[in-house]
C-alpha cells in the first residue's frame, strides 16, 4: 500500500493514476475543495482519501505502508504565512520522516529548484550540509522547502535514524495536465495557451537584468509524465538514496516556449512583453538549468521529452481537447 500525499495535486494525481495502471492499492492525503479537484482524480480513484487534518490519526492506527510520496505542500511562491507555510513543508515532512524511519517505510519527498535562489552558487544537487548551507532562497516558500532538505542532510550527518530508502527531488519547472486549481502557480505553458486561445498575443515578463534581451530569460521546463517515470524508477529502485535534480538537463527560453505553445495551437506568433509584477521583483529567477549527473550516476536513464513535444502534447492532447484531464 502506498501514500501519496497531495495526491489530488498537479504532481500528485498523475502519480496516482500511473499507480493505478499498475495495479498498486494507493492512499491519497489531499483536500479536494470546491475547485473541482475531484476531477484530477475521476479516471482513477484512490483506495482512501485522507483529509491532511486526519492523517496523524491515520498514522497512529500503524498503516502497513511500503512507501511514502510526499508531495503535498503549501506550493506558492507567493506565500506570505511563515506559520502555515512552515507546518506544511517543515514540521509536517519532519513527521513524515520519523515515522517512515521508526516503521521501516520507504520515503520520497518533494523539494524545489526553487531552493537555487538566483542560481549565483549554481544548481549542484550536492546534499551535503556545507553545499546546501550556501545556498540563499528568495521566497518563503522556497526557504521552507530548503529548511527540510537541511534538516535531512543534517540528521544524516549525525547519524541520526532514516527510512530504509530516502529521496528527495527538486523539481524544476513541471507543466501537463492537472494543474488547473492552482490559480497564480499554473504553468506557464497554460498561461500562454490561454492567452492566444482567447485571440491575444503571448505576454511575457521583460527582462530585468542589464545586458539579458526580453524572452531571453531561461527555465528548464520538464513534462509531468517525464517526473512520474522519475517516481516509478524511484519505487523500482528501492536501493536509490539521495537529495536529486529533476529537471531535463537544459534550459529554453520563455520565447521558445511561447512559439512552441503558439505553433501547436496552430496559431501566429505572436509575443507581447510587459513588466515584471512588483510582488516579484527580487524573487524571480532569470535562469535555471538541472544538472542531471547525480541522478544519472545513480542509474536514471530515462530520456526527457523535448519541449516543442511535451507542449504539443499538452495542447492538443489535453488543453485544446473536451476532457482535459488525465
Amino acid at each position: 500500500m502506498i501514500l501519496v500525499t497531495g495526491g489530488a495535486g498537479f504532481i500528485g494525481s498523475n502519480l496516482q493514476a500511473a499507480l493505478a495502471r499498475r495495479g498498486l492499492e494507493t492512499i491519497v492525503v489531499d483536500s479536494l475543495g470546491c475547485k473541482g479537484k475531484w476531477l484530477n482524480l475521476a479516471r482513477h480513484a484512490p483506495g482512501q482519501i485522507i483529509h491532511p487534518d486526519a492523517l496523524d490519526a491515520f498514522l497512529e492506527t500503524r498503516p502497513a505502508l511500503e512507501m511514502v510520496f510526499h508531495l503535498g505542500a503549501v506550493s506558492s511562491t507567493s506565500a506570505i504565512d511563515g506559520d502555515q507555510t512552515w507546518a506544511a513543508n517543515v514540521e509536517l515532512s519532519r513527521r513524515l520522516w520519523i515515522w517512515c524511519a521508526e516503521r521501516g517505510v520507504r520515503f520520497t519527498y518533494a523539494s524545489s529548484a526553487s531552493t537555487y535562489g538566483d542560481g549565483s552558487h549554481g544548481f549542484d544537487d550536492d546534499g551535503s550540509p556545507q553545499a546546501l548551507e550556501r545556498l540563499r532562497p528568495l521566497s518563503l516558500y522556497a526557504w521552507t522547502k530548503h529548511a527540510f532538505d537541511l534538516l535531512v542532510a543534517r540528521r544524516l550527518a549525525v547519524g541520526r535514524e532514516q527510512p530504509p530508502q530516502w529521496v528527495g527531488l527538486k523539481f524544476f519547472n513541471v507543466y501537463g495536465p492537472n494543474e488547473y486549481h492552482k490559480d497564480e502557480m499554473i504553468s506557464v505553458v497554460k498561461i500562454k495557451y490561454d492567452e492566444i486561445a482567447a485571440g491575444g498575443a503571448a505576454r511575457l515578463f521583460r527582462s530585468d537584468v542589464p545586458n539579458l534581451p526580453n524572452g531571453a530569460q531561461a527555465r528548464d521546463f520538464i513534462w509531468v509524465g517525464d517526473v512520474v517515470d522519475v517516481l516509478l524508477w524511484l519505487y523500482d529502485n528501492p536501493a536509490v538514496n539521495g537529495l536529486f535534480n529533476v529537471g531535463t538537463g537544459r534550459a529554453r527560453t520563455y520565447l521558445d516556449l511561447a512559439h512552441a505553445v503558439c505553433d501547436a495551437a496552430g496559431k501566429p506568433r505572436a509575443v507581447e512583453f510587459i513588466d515584471i509584477p512588483d510582488i516579484l521583483k527580487g524573487q524571480y529567477q532569470s535562469f535555471t538549468q538541472a544538472p542531471m549527473d547525480r541522478l544519472r550516476a545513480a542509474g536514471y536513464s530515462g530520456q526527457f521529452t523535448p519541449l516543442e513535444d511535451g507542449v504539443r502534447r499538452y495542447v492538443q492532447d489535453y488543453l485544446a481537447a473536451a476532457d482535459h484531464y488525465a
